[in-house]
């Protein structure tokens, strides 16, 4: 299941981010997004595990919580084939 993780610290590590995550479960993969011109982080990123039900605690149990100096936000990430298809209310 994958997981976007919102407002993280600059200077938050991708091995930092994953260590939150296996507290509550096995981590498939972890990667923070960053810019392509300089590589710094962008100040959001993924985290995949493979196990729903560890998946639900960790967004439960990290969600509003402190990863460095920012408090992060987590939820599931939407399926960008499913966020496509939504229609546009005007």
């Amino acid at each position: 299941m994958k997981i976007l993780i919102r407002n993280l610290d600059r200077e938050t590590t991708e091995q930092e981010l994953q260590a939150a995550f296996e507290a509550h479960g096995k981590v498939q993969s972890c990667d923070i997004v960053k810019e392509k011109t300089n590589g710094l982080s962008k100040g959001f990123g993924f985290v995949e595990m493979p196990k729903p039900g560890d998946a639900k605690i960790a967004v439960k149990s990290l969600n509003d919580t402190m990863l460095g100096a920012n408090k992060i936000r987590v939820k599931y990430a939407e399926n960008k084939a499913e966020s496509q298809a939504k229609p546009k209310i005007d």
